[in-house]
């Protein structure tokens, strides 16, 4: 991939930190005290009254001490007016020749205040050395007066400054920036540092996790990790990643879910765990599936699928609650087209038997694990058609179908409920139609954001079902759900009735940032290598 940065300008910001060492300055800094942040400085001094700027640089008093990253320079002779910006905001600061001094360090233990540097015989001013020798993009601290210019901007007057790293590299001018798409992911650095909306957004995800961290621990379940690697490629219809284990000598896969591990965890004694964590998943990559994701799973005792419904109500109100987000929000579907989708609690139930029925012109409850071919030609009869189905079993195939014909025609916010028993072999069956199990699925404008269901416990029809999710396996069905013996083995000590959950957190982090491509919210995707590379 060819550069954007000239290599000559790179060679004379290297040169400059040869340049600087010879002066004595470290063109990297140990460590700084940083006490003030910009947004604090801001807020604190916005509404106050302020001394004259001339008054201020013969005797200025020292109010704060900031550092942070230089992002535009201008120049008139005595002075000098920079922007600064940190993590929180940006604010203009100001250097003038009559009073300019520059900290540096002999050693990690002698910081030394000087108002010029020795480069042989020949004197350099500290304010000559900010002038020359730093750079847009490089960083330092810098403390004294705030006050405001003429035209109202605060402004912080520099009598002292410190250099704390040199940028041997600049980054892409404001209006010549990154806009190839899969540069932005690869070097999502300059993403968040030349688009203010593109960091606001990860910000924004941060406090995510942490609002949904809180909500769980104010409905007191307890927080547990569980192994990446596993033995069995377990839970889901999906094909896993595969990995060899050097010490064992054998293969271990990347887990598709949590799901079974968590759930070991209620034989004794956990009534309410969760995690959020990575999930991975060796399938197809397109702006709404991702192969390493991240997702909470939870499992609560003594509760099923129906009092999930009602707790992921209670918990997207949480969230929306917490995070100020209006409940109405623009989604844009599989074909670009903005629809808006109102968030407003309750939710509608759809059946979901009944509506793939309706909406294929076929009945899926009749079809068994061995009908895989009929249902395959019947599908085709009736000409629907969607990738890989002759590599399908026909578990695979009714939600692949599902996804076909359903899917994309929700747009609120609904639960989809009541799924053929062949569809998930760990959910429990209904005490009232053996025919489907107690599951459901939160759809938003035809994207798939969690799942939860009532969970199996009893060990013998559990083996029952993986013994026929190995029989899928066995005629090439990928992603048939993989036999997990001690998950069996722990279901036999006894598990409590309890329902399961889980939300995909790049997808409905997606949702409320207005996003349509689930990379721009994940802060270094999975890229194919770089040809230099």
């Amino acid at each position: 991939m060819t550069e954007n940065t000239p290599q000559s300008e790179r060679d004379v910001r290297i040169q400059k930190i040869q340049k600087m060492k010879e002066l004595w300055v470290k063109p990297y800094a140990q460590h700084f005290n940083k006490k003030d942040l910009i947004q604090d400085i801001i807020k604190q001094y916005w509404e106050k009254d302020f001394r004259d700027i001339n008054d201020i640089i013969p005797n200025p008093e020292k109010q704060v001490v900031t550092a942070g990253r230089l992002i535009l320079y201008r120049s008139f002779g005595k002075l000098s007016f920079w922007t600064i910006i940190d993590s929180t905001e940006k604010i203009q600061v100001m250097f003038h020749r009559d009073n300019c001094k520059m900290d540096i360090s002999i050693s990690a233990n002698e910081p030394k205040l000087v108002d010029s540097l020795w480069e042989w015989e020949n004197e350099v001013s500290a304010y000559k050395f900010m002038e020359k020798m730093v750079d847009v993009w490089d960083f330092i601290w810098v403390t004294w007066e705030v006050f405001k210019t003429h035209k109202w901007e605060l402004t912080i007057f520099v009598s002292e400054f410190k250099f704390l790293s040199k940028a041997i590299r600049p980054l892409p001018e404001k209006f010549h920036g990154l806009t190839d798409q899969e540069e932005l992911y690869r070097k999502r650095y300059l993403d968040m540092t030349m688009n203010p909306e593109s960091y606001k957004r990860f910000l924004f995800k941060s406090k995510f996790y942490h609002v949904l961290r809180e909500f769980y621990h104010k409905e007191w379940f307890t927080e547990i990790q569980t192994s990446i690697l596993w033995n069995a490629a377990s839970w889901a219809a999906a094909k896993p990643f595969i990995t060899h284990h050097n010490d064992f000598d054998t293969e271990f896969y990347l887990r598709i879910a949590f799901e079974t591990a968590l759930k070991k965890a209620t034989v004794w004694r956990f009534e309410k765990v969760f995690e959020i964590g990575q999930d991975f998943r060796n399938e197809w990559s397109d702006p709404s599936h991702l192969q390493e994701f991240t997702q909470v799973e939870h499992y609560a005792v003594y509760r099923n699928y129906e009092d999930n419904m009602k707790f992921t109500e209670k918990m997207m109100d949480y969230i929306f609650d917490n995070m100020w987000i209006d409940r109405k929000l623009n989604v844009k579907d599989k074909d670009g087209v903005v629809k808006q989708v109102d968030f407003t609690t309750p939710w509608p139930r759809i059946d979901y038997v009944q509506w793939v029925n309706e909406a294929s012109g076929l009945d899926i409850t009749k079809y068994t694990e061995d009908d895989a071919d009929q249902l395959r030609a019947d599908i085709r009869a009736k000409w629907i058609e969607f990738d890989w189905m002759d590599d399908m079993w026909t578990t695979t195939l009714i939600d692949y179908l599902y996804k076909k014909v359903l899917r994309p025609k929700i747009v609120w916010p609904a639960f989809i409920y009541n799924y053929p028993v062949i569809m998930q072999p760990l959910a429990r069956v209904s005490d009232e139609d053996a025919g489907v199990v107690e599951q459901f699925q939160l759809l938003v404008n035809g994207r798939e954001i969690c799942k939860a269901y009532s969970e199996l416990v009893d060990p013998i029809f559990q083996q029952s079902n993986f013994d026929k999710q190995a029989e899928a396996a066995a005629r090439w069905d990928e992603e048939a759900t993989a036999w997990d013996k001690d998950f069996v083995t722990a279901m036999e000590y006894g598990m409590p009735p309890q329902s399961w959950f889980w939300m995909w957190i790049e997808r409905i982090l997606a949702i409320l940032t207005e996003q349509d491509n689930l990379r721009d919210v994940v802060m270094f995707p999975i890229m194919k290598p770089d040809s230099e590379e």
